[in-house]
């Protein structure tokens, strides 16, 4: 089938062949296009991200979001302050 394809397109078989034959091979050609583009199109319309890949990226964001909260506001409603540093101890 491929080979037939590619002898479509060099245009070996459109100017050797009869009408019905070239007819026949060009709509082959247009209709397996056809396919490849649609099923390309219905899967990026469809979303065919896996759902563990989903949930990955979705916790990734969240850690990220998260790991940083003290940093960014220390003196938030609820949070602890940091202790002052002790004495320190009497060499011996």
């Amino acid at each position: 089938m491929l080979l037939g394809m590619l002898r479509v397109l060099t245009g070996e078989v459109l100017t050797e062949g009869g009408t019905l034959t070239s007819v026949a091979a060009a709509a082959a050609v247009v209709l397996v296009a056809g396919a490849v583009a649609g099923t390309l199109a219905a899967a990026r319309l469809l979303g065919a991200r896996a759902p563990a890949t989903v949930r990955d990226g979705t916790l990734r964001r969240r850690a990220f979001r998260t790991a940083f909260l003290p940093q960014r506001d220390p003196d938030a409603r609820g949070r602890r302050r940091p202790r002052a540093p002790g004495a320190a101890p009497a060499a011996a």
